[in-house]
């Protein structure tokens, strides 16, 4: 909910940011969360644990690039080469949704990978 480095809270802190944000996505999406990534990509046995607990499988990603700093936005041309440039297969990509420099450059980005022969995919079918 609030972005905060888990490793640094309390196992009650932890399962109230987690079940904040389930709540607040299932009634936003009407969707289940069942996966998350751990804010800033930090974390502890002690956040797995209590993560895992909850029910929630821990992802990471495999590629991302500094696209988060709303002042700070990257050349989206340079954005767009990177990102297609480090494709690779099974990736699992950390683009912010606060980048404009994302919002402007997805759409093409999508349709470049799917011609170069990559398909996008949930993580559930990637467990199948």
């Amino acid at each position: 909910m609030n972005h905060k480095s888990m490793p640094s809270l309390t196992e009650e802190e932890i399962k109230k940011e987690v079940m904040d944000l389930h709540q607040s996505v299932y009634e936003k999406f009407n969707y289940e969360m069942k996966y998350i990534r751990p804010p800033k990509g930090e974390f502890s046995e002690k956040t797995l644990q209590v993560t895992n607990a909850l029910g929630y499988k821990n992802v990471m990603w495999s590629f991302a690039y500094e696209d988060w700093n709303e002042e700070k936005q990257p050349d989206e041309e340079k954005a767009k080469q990177k990102i297609l440039n480090n494709l690779h297969n099974g990736e699992i990509m950390l683009l912010h949704g606060n980048s404009k420099t994302n919002t402007n450059i997805l759409d093409s980005v999508i349709k470049e990978a799917k011609n170069m022969g990559y398909e996008f995919k949930s993580l559930d079918e990637f467990e199948e």
